[in-house]
Parts: C-alpha cells; sequence; structure tokens
C-alpha cells in the first residue's frame, strides 16, 4: 500500500527514516548537536559536551549498513560502494569497535566516490573512537590512513595541514610529522596557525603523543572569557561552522 502524506508524517515523527540506498526503514532518532563548552583537541575534536555524542553523529541503516550523517539522502555513489563485498567486509569486521565501523562505512562510501578529504574526516573520526576505547594501535593506523586520504585529496590549506600534523604525531610518525611542521613553518602561516604548529613542534621534540587542546596553544584572550576563546577561527570557519558542516544535512 503506497504511503500517504499523514502516514508519512507520522513515521517521521516517530523517528523512522527510508533508507536511501535500500529503501527499508528504521528508527533513526534526530540528533542536534549542543554547543561545545570546552575547547578543542588540537586536531579538532570538539570538547565536551559535544565530545562525547559521537554516538549520534551518523545514521546507520541497520539492513544494508549504508552509514551517513542523514541515510535518506544517499551519497553520490553510495548504493554500488554498499553493495560491493570491500564495503561488506568492514562491517562485518569484528576485530573493530562497532561504532568505529560506523565511522569507516562512511569514509569508505566518501572514498570510493571521491570525496577524499570527507573520507579523511570520517577516518579521523574512527579513530577517536579507538582512543576512547583504548585501541592504540587502531588509533595510529587509522590517522595515518586519513592522513593519505587529506593528501591524495586537493591541495591543503595551512589550517588542515597543521591537522595533519597532529594526526602524525599522535600515530608516532615522528619523521614526517617534524617535515610537515617545518615545512608549513616555513610559509608563514597565519598567527593562530602558527601558533599552533610551536606548539606541535614542542611537542614532536618531546616525542609526545599524547592528547592536547587548542587551548594550550592559543592563550585566552586579555579582555573576554576563556569560554569563547575556544570559538576562535583557526580551521575553515571555526568550531561552530566545522560542527554546522559536520552534522549538515543538505
Amino acid at each position: 500500500m503506497a504511503e500517504t502524506p499523514s502516514t508519512s508524517s507520522r513515521s517521521a515523527a516517530a523517528g523512522q527514516v527510508a533508507c536511501g540506498v535500500c529503501g527499508r526503514e528504521s528508527r533513526q532518532p534526530p540528533f542536534r548537536p549542543p554547543p561545545p563548552e570546552q575547547a578543542p583537541d588540537l586536531d579538532l575534536r570538539p570538547g565536551e559536551p559535544v565530545r562525547s555524542t559521537m554516538a549520534r553523529w551518523l545514521q546507520q541503516c541497520p539492513h544494508c549498513g549504508y552509514a551517513a550523517p542523514a541515510i535518506a539522502r544517499a551519497h553520490p555513489g553510495a548504493a554500488a560502494a554498499v553493495n560491493a563485498a570491500p564495503f561488506r567486509a568492514l562491517i562485518a569486521d569484528a576485530s573493530h569497535p562497532p561504532l568505529a565501523r560506523r565511522f569507516l562505512a562512511w569514509a569508505h562510501v566518501l572514498e570510493e566516490t571521491g570525496a577524499l578529504h570527507a573520507a579523511a574526516e570520517a577516518t579521523l573520526q574512527a579513530a577517536w573512537v579507538a582512543d576512547d576505547a583504548g585501541k592504540p594501535d587502531l588509533s595510529r593506523s587509522w590517522r595515518q590512513e586519513a592522513v593519505a586520504l587529506w593528501r591524495s585529496g586537493p591541495p591543503l590549506d595551512a589550517e588542515q595541514t597543521v591537522r595533519i600534523i597532529d594526526a602524525l604525531r599522535r600515530a608516532e610518525a615522528w619523521e614526517d610529522a617534524d617535515a610537515t611542521a617545518d615545512d608549513l613553518a616555513r610559509l608563514s602561516p597565519p598567527e593562530a596557525v602558527g601558533q599552533v604548529v610551536a606548539l606541535e613542534r614542542r611537542l614532536l621534540a618531546a616525542r609526545d603523543a599524547g592528547r592536547h587542546t587548542v587551548a594550550s596553544a592559543l592563550p585566552p584572550p586579555a579582555r573576554r572569557p576563556h569560554a569563547t576563546h575556544q570559538r576562535r577561527d583557526i580551521a575553515g570557519g571555526g568550531m561552530l561552522g566545522w560542527l554546522k558542516r559536520l552534522f549538515g544535512r543538505g
């Protein structure tokens, strides 16, 4: 029986979403991220309370496995990628945390359709899941994969390059991170980026692979509360712009 406007509205109200790949419905509660109250990490992982909401960043169809910020609208080429053997193997790999597989599934679709920088973002997010799960080998591996995807895509700006430096440092790829930081410093990047690069170089010299926040590199403005400082623009629109892009449904 064809779905009427009234039944469609009831399905939407109940959180039922038809998958853009397989067409089958599943419950996908809507998610609106709260504004971050703490400074992001150097790789722009959001601070709390957004940090703890990663399980809700992507929807995933329980029938075909397609994952995306909103599965109702299939990414171009998604069906071919989802139905191929590599995707099926990825989502069935029980050696990886289930949430990480969701981000990797989205990264796979993005990579297969040529959106390499977006695939890098999703792969980095899988590394964040591995961080939380206490799986350093996976987090290092996925950071390296994210760097490879970034470098395979369009030319990188200074803000993107500083995130690559952080990913390499967290992955303990010391020589690559050192060389990338030196190259970026020679380009005289914008002041805020330069301050982050300076911190990265100090951390690299100490062979520190740990988590550090943007607040460690950028001291709070003298006349502003520290809560506003975290929203300074260091990566293409600042944290609010980044969150809008991450959770955008358009």
